[in-house]
């Protein structure tokens, strides 16, 4: 029986398999290295999903890159939850995991006191 890595394994394996990684079809990167980029993207929590569909807040790409970006600059600065500011929007980023927690336009916030924060980015 053919093996792959010392496991047997019921099939013929199509090509050489060299125990990498493969590579997506079209693309420079393997699985692994695309797969780790999506990883450093920034998520959202499902009480940050449900806050922007409440408060029919829509980001665009380049939206969600301004926000990828204060993430990192936060994470050099050694942030571990941050108000993230990006035009009339409002965002509690958990740093570490890169998750967005909640989501709020500035001018529904109430008292405009944010606490538990640690540090302030400004996404532009």
């Amino acid at each position: 029986m053919p093996e792959i890595n010392g496991i047997s394994v019921p099939f013929i394996p199509i090509g050489d398999y060299s125990g990498t990684a493969p590579r997506i079809k079209g693309s420079k990167d393997s699985f692994e290295a695309i797969f780790q980029k999506e990883l450093e993207k920034v998520k959202f929590s499902s009480h940050a999903l449900k806050r922007l569909e409440e408060r029919n807040i829509e980001l665009s790409d380049d939206e969600m890159n301004k926000i990828n970006t204060a993430v990192e600059r936060a994470e050099l600065k050694g942030s571990k939850d941050s108000l993230v500011m990006m035009d009339q929007t409002a965002f509690i980023v958990n740093i570490p995991n890169k998750t967005v927690i909640t989501a709020m336009p500035i001018a529904e916030s109430k008292e405009n006191v944010f606490t538990n924060i640690d540090s302030v980015v400004f996404a532009i």
